[in-house]
């Protein structure tokens, strides 16, 4: 056997001077054979046979990274302002949502204030001479209401909105006026000089609907005042008006 060692039957000649590489007889082109070109190089496996290919080019390499990097920052990019868009248009249903709110709100409040209940007579001009449920002569059973003592003619303002029911002379009532609320609460207003409303008319919170006068069971011109929840029986309108807010 030879001393020498065995390339699988192949004879491999490096030549240094020329850059050629010589495989079994051929000579395959290398990066000197064309000064300046970017081109792959085959090495020869002197196993295998098979060949690795490596770029010639770094250059590309990193233009190719570069250009990777700029698309993902590009997807990112567009993946925030989707995220920015979405965020936005939240914020735009909430804020529409909140203005719908706040302007029912207001709605429900503008119709509290304009059904807010008030004194039916002036507070710098009558006296509390009557109150519920006290007994005297003056009346065959206890006192049903509260009287308002005020000069005659003085204006008497419905307490609430309602529609006036009837407006007419009741016996010891004299003449009377009775507005319905819009909860079914009767108001009468009793012994009036005259009438400033007729049955069916709508009336609003403090309009004026008659005066203070002395007519039917009197002693001197009031206002004899009943509130009768659902029409029925009496309560202590003292109470009722306690419990909107007002003091008599």
């Amino acid at each position: 056997m030879s001393a020498g060692p065995r390339l699988l039957g192949a004879t491999v000649l490096v030549l240094s001077g020329t850059g050629a590489v010589s495989v079994a007889g051929e000579t395959l082109p290398t990066e000197a054979d064309s000064p300046g070109t970017a081109r792959p190089v085959s090495y020869a496996s002197v196993l295998s046979g098979t060949s690795v290919i490596a770029s010639a080019n770094p250059g590309a390499d990193r233009e190719r990274a570069v250009s990777r990097d700029s698309q993902r920052e590009r997807l990112q990019d567009a993946a925030d302002e989707e995220l920015q868009e979405a965020a936005e248009a939240q914020a735009r249903e909430r804020n529409a949502a909140l203005a719908q709110l706040g302007e029912s709100a207001e709605q429900h409040a503008a119709k509290l204030s304009s059904n807010a209940w008030v004194l039916p007579i002036s507070a710098r001009v009558y006296d509390l001479t009557a109150t519920f449920g006290q007994s005297s002569g003056m009346w065959a059973n206890t006192h049903t209401g509260l009287d308002f003592a005020a000069p005659a003619g003085t204006p008497i303002a419905s307490i609430a909105n309602g529609v006036v029911s009837s407006t007419a002379y009741d016996g010891v009532y004299g003449n009377k006026t009775v507005v319905t609320l819009e909860d079914g609460t009767e108001v009468w207003y009793c012994h009036q000089t005259g009438f400033s409303v007729s049955a069916g008319d709508q009336v609003s919170s403090g309009q004026t609907i008659g005066t203070v006068g002395s007519t039917g069971n009197s002693t001197g011109p009031h206002l004899h005042l009943e509130v009768r929840p659902g029409a029925g029986d009496p309560v202590d309108p003292f109470t009722a008006l306690a419990v909107h807010g007002l003091n008599p």
